[in-house]
Formats: C-alpha cells, structure tokens, sequence
C-alpha cells in the first residue's frame, strides 16, 4: 500500500526548487548585464568576480551569502 507524503515533507524539496531557481536566475541575469557592458562585480582583496560563471558557482555553494550578495552589487551597478 502506498502512503501519501506528509505535507511537510514537500518543504525541503521547495526549498531546493527555490535556491535553484534563483541561482539559474542570477546566472542569466549576471550574463546578460555582462553582455550589455554592465557587469555585476563585487572585489574581495585581489579577487574580483563579475562572470556569470563565477556568480553561479558562489550561489550553488553558498546561497545564503552569495545571492543577497548578488542582489546588492546588482543595484550597485
């Protein structure tokens, strides 16, 4: 017999599907800035990031850091 799942089981699965989503988000978003000459950067000591490449990687390891991040060197640009 087959039980259905507790809704709070979809919980975590949202979540991922959220973190996700946001980081193919920054990833097109950053691309696109970066293609109109306006490239979302932020500098940390020698280390510059801007690619989207490197945006995505950040957010993929450390979203709670990278995306809130992401979202203030966007409207700094």
């Amino acid at each position: 017999m087959v039980s259905a799942a507790a809704p709070g089981a979809l919980v975590p699965v949202l979540v991922l599907l959220a973190v996700f989503a946001t980081d193919v988000w920054v990833y097109r978003d950053s691309g696109r800035r970066l293609a109109r000459g306006e490239p979302v950067t932020v500098t940390f000591g020698t280390y510059r990031m801007e690619s989207p490449t490197a945006w995505l990687v950040a957010c993929l390891l450390v979203w709670i850091v990278a995306f809130p991040l992401y979202l203030v060197a966007r409207r700094n640009s």
